[in-house]
């Protein structure tokens, strides 16, 4: 396997050349980062999305049985411990 150089890339070695040739430091121009427009939601849309995420759960729980509830709740659980465990 070839040694690594410690002396950073291409691009870096070729900048420290040429800051020898000149003398001087390159002024380098700091990237400014993209700004991009705030997203703006429609009231109206969040409202009915609160109301439904509110009454969610509730509602669906109040139309399953118990039975499907148990069924749900099996199935969540076998998938849960299906999952291969990893070692810490």
């Amino acid at each position: 396997m070839p040694k690594r150089s410690s002396s950073g890339d291409v691009a870096q070695n070729a900048l420290r050349v040429v800051e020898q040739v000149i003398g001087a430091p390159l002024k380098v121009k700091a990237k400014s980062p993209l700004q991009f427009p705030a997203k703006k939601k429609n009231p109206a849309a969040v409202a009915l999305g609160k109301l439904g995420g509110v009454k969610g759960g509730r509602a669906r729980a109040a139309k399953l049985s118990a039975e499907e509830r148990k069924a749900i709740a099996q199935k969540a659980g076998k998938a849960r411990w299906a999952k291969e465990r990893t070692a810490l």
